[in-house]
C-alpha cells in the first residue's frame, strides 16, 4: 500500500512537471515564470507590491473618504493601483482574463496577511459587490465574488451572493469623473431581505476602490437594515 501510494506521488509530480514545461505558470505582473513555492507573484513582485497596509492604520485615507456615508467599521485596500505599472496588469486578468482562479488565490493571499492582525475580528458576513445578471453571463464569472470566495477560505467567514442584487447593468466606470460615477451607480443595488442582517457586521468586498461610489452604492441599498455596521475591503485602491 506505502509502495503504490509513493508511486502515485512520484507520478503526480511527474506529471505536473510536464504540463509547466507545456504550460508555465507566470507571474501575474511581470510574467517571468513563477519557481516553486511561488503563487500568483514572483518572489520580487511580491515584495515590490505597493502594499497601502491600511488595515494597520486607524482612520486611514480610505476610512475617512467614507465618514458619513455608511455605518462604518473599517476599511481597508491590499494595494495601490496606478494604470501604467504591471500591477495594473494584475487587475485587469481578475476583472476581464476570464482568470477566475487567480481572483481566489488573491483573496486567500490577502486574506492570509491581512488575518495576522484584527481586520476581520467581530465581522459575521462577507457582501461581494455583485455585478448585473447580463454582465456576469458576459463575463463568466463575478470577480469580488470569487475574490471573496478566497478571503472565506481563509478566514472561515460566510458569504452570501443573494441578499444584495444589482438591478441596472450600467456603464463601466473606467473612464468618468466623480460625479459621473456616482450618477452611474446611484439606486442600482436593492436589498431582498433586511431581516437576517440586522445588528450584523458585514464586509462588502470589491476589486479596485477609486471614488468609493459602488461600495457607497451597497452601502444606501444597505441602510434601512437596524443596528447594521458596514466595513470595507478592496483588492486595491487608486494610487497615492
Amino acid at each position: 500500500m506505502e509502495k503504490g501510494s509513493k508511486m502515485w506521488t512520484c507520478c503526480r509530480r511527474w506529471w505536473v512537471s510536464f504540463f509547466r514545461l507545456l504550460v508555465p505558470r507566470c507571474c501575474a505582473v511581470c510574467g517571468r515564470s513563477l519557481d516553486d513555492g511561488e503563487e500568483i507573484l514572483c518572489l520580487r513582485c511580491d515584495m515590490d507590491m505597493p502594499r497601502t497596509n491600511y488595515h494597520l492604520w486607524p482612520d486611514n485615507p480610505l476610512e475617512r473618504s467614507l465618514w458619513g456615508k455608511m455605518p462604518l467599521g473599517r476599511a481597508s485596500a491590499y494595494f495601490f493601483y496606478h494604470r501604467k505599472d504591471g500591477y495594473a496588469h494584475l487587475v485587469h486578468l481578475l476583472k476581464y482574463g476570464g482568470r477566475k482562479d487567480l481572483c481566489e488565490a488573491v483573496g486567500r493571499k490577502m486574506a492570509a496577511e491581512l488575518s495576522a492582525t484584527d481586520f476581520f475580528r467581530g465581522i459575521d458576513l462577507l457582501l461581494p459587490v455583485p455585478l448585473h445578471p447580463n454582465k456576469q453571463r458576459r463575463r463568466g464569472y463575478n470577480q469580488s465574488e470569487c475574490i471573496a470566495r478566497g478571503i472565506s477560505a481563509v478566514t472561515g467567514i460566510p458569504l452570501d451572493t443573494s441578499l444584495l442584487r444589482r438591478d441596472k447593468d450600467t456603464e463601466s466606470q473606467t473612464r468618468k469623473h466623480v460625479l459621473q460615477r456616482q450618477e452611474n451607480v446611484a439606486g442600482i443595488f436593492s436589498l431582498r431581505s433586511p431581516g437576517p442582517l440586522a445588528g450584523k457586521h458585514v464586509l462588502i468586498i470589491d476589486d479596485v476602490f477609486t471614488t468609493g461610489s459602488t461600495v457607497t452604492a451597497c452601502a444606501d441599498a444597505l441602510c434601512e437594515v437596524e443596528g447594521l455596521t458596514v466595513s470595507v475591503l478592496t483588492l486595491s485602491c487608486a494610487g497615492h
